[in-house]
Order: structure tokens, then C-alpha cells, then sequence
């Protein structure tokens, strides 16, 4: 653990994920509880880590990140809002928005809702905890943003895996939603790590911040007036490269 803290962080969160949520699976039971013990696999495995190897006040600190809030208001708009209006923008120039059924109040409420209360707040301020506050942050200091965020996106890619069995299940997935699923996984993931990279360092290591663009990714992509799900991954990679764009320090680009 002292050694290679990120490593035998990966080992104690990713195998046991993968060993209840593949038993999930095999059982035909619905996933969901299964991915509320990911979440306890994950803090625990960076809990414990840390623990070991900086003690209790790396355990503060690892937990300090969560309600660590260093944005105004300008900052937290884009957060919150550039992700669903790219989105709404990719999937109009191929005219594939539609009205959606329960009206536009609806649907901003919905994603609010999903974003601020049910993602950030409930699941993804945790998830990030693990990943951002004590895997990106340890690889990125190591190694810097591009890399760390790089390296980070690896296991961060792998403990999502068992998700392409969600909707059919183990038996009825076929190779080819496979194939699709776990390719449009493994070139995600390095956009999004760079892109939550960005913001963690650009908030003096604000989890917060990193689990409200988390949320507000997952949030956009269930935007029921966008047609099919890939004007989302065009709105996350067109975000980064804005980021990169504005700024000379990308990395801090969200911030200033």
C-alpha cells in the first residue's frame, strides 16, 4: 500500500465490484444495490489505504474535499449547465432534439433533480471522493494532469465494465453490444478523467465541484428531448477542449 497506493486501491475496490455485480447479474437481480456497494467498496478501499499510509489526518483531508468549495457563482453555471446545453446543441445541428412529453419545466427539473440532489449529493460526491480526491490526485501530483488523469481513467474504466450487462443481462448481451458498450467506455473515460482532472486542480481539490460535473454528464445523457445517446460524448469532449482552449493551464481553466 505504501508503495503503490493507487494500485492496491484499484485491487480492493474494482475486484469485489466486479464479483457482486457479475453475481448480481448471473442472478437476474436488479444492479442497483449493487452499485450503492461499489460506493462502500470505494470509500473503503481509499479510507483504508489512507489510512496506512498517511494516517488520520489523510483521512480528514481525503474527506475534506467533499464539502471543499472554492467557485463562485459564474464558475458553478458552467458546471452545472455546459454539459446539457452542448448536448442540446450536438443534437440539434443533426436535428435530433424532440419536445420532450412532459414539457421543458419537466425536463429541467428532472435534471436538476438527478444532477444536484440524486448525483452529486447522494452518489457522486462519493464515487469521486474515491476517484478524484485520492486516486486523480495522488496520480496527478506524480505524474501531472495529462498523465495522471490518464492513468487515473484506466481503472476508473474497468470498474464500469459490468454496467454493459445492465439492460440485457449476461445472456442476452450480444458480442456486438458488447463490443460497442465497452469501446465507447474505454474512450470516454480518458476525456472525462481529464475533463473532472481540470476542475479538481482548478479548485484547490473541490470534490464537490468534480461530483457536480460528474452528475451533470449521467444527468445529460438521460435528457429525454435528445434523441439516441452519443450527442452527450460529443458535448463532454467538446467541454474539455474548451477548457483547453481558454487558458494556457487548461487545468485551471474553470476556476479563473
Amino acid at each position: 500500500m505504501r508503495k503503490h497506493p493507487v494500485l492496491a486501491f484499484s485491487a480492493l475496490a474494482v475486484a469485489p465490484t466486479w464479483a457482486v455485480q457479475f453475481l448480481f447479474l448471473a442472478q437476474g437481480w436488479e444492479l442497483f444495490p449493487a452499485l450503492l456497494i461499489e460506493l462502500l467498496f470505494l470509500l473503503g478501499a481509499a479510507t483504508a489505504v489512507t489510512a496506512r499510509v498517511d494516517g488520520r489526518a489523510g483521512v480528514r483531508r481525503l474527506y475534506a474535499g467533499a464539502v471543499r468549495w472554492r467557485i463562485g457563482a459564474g464558475r458553478f453555471a458552467v458546471l452545472l449547465l455546459a454539459l446539457p446545453a452542448l448536448t442540446l446543441l450536438a443534437a440539434a445541428a443533426f436535428d435530433s432534439v424532440r419536445a420532450p412529453a412532459g414539457g421543458w419545466a419537466a425536463e429541467i427539473g428532472g435534471y436538476l433533480f438527478l444532477t444536484l440532489v440524486y448525483g452529486a449529493v447522494l452518489g457522486n460526491v462519493w464515487e469521486e471522493t474515491a476517484w478524484a480526491g485520492f486516486a486523480q490526485s495522488r496520480l496527478m501530483a506524480r505524474h501531472g494532469w495529462v498523465r495522471g488523469s490518464l492513468l487515473t481513467s484506466i481503472p476508473f474504466a474497468l470498474i464500469h465494465l459490468p454496467l454493459a450487462f445492465e439492460e440485457h443481462g449476461l445472456t442476452g448481451t450480444s458480442g456486438r453490444d458488447l463490443a460497442v458498450t465497452w469501446t465507447v467506455l474505454i474512450l470516454t473515460a480518458p476525456v472525462a478523467r481529464l475533463l473532472y482532472g481540470a476542475v479538481l486542480l482548478g479548485t484547490g481539490g473541490s470534490v464537490l465541484a468534480v461530483a457536480v460535473l460528474h452528475a451533470s454528464f449521467n444527468a445529460s445523457g438521460q435528457l429525454a428531448a435528445v434523441h439516441g445517446q452519443w450527442p452527450v460524448f460529443v458535448a463532454l469532449g467538446a467541454l474539455l477542449a474548451l477548457v483547453a482552449a481558454v487558458a494556457r493551464r487548461p487545468a485551471y481553466a474553470l476556476a479563473r
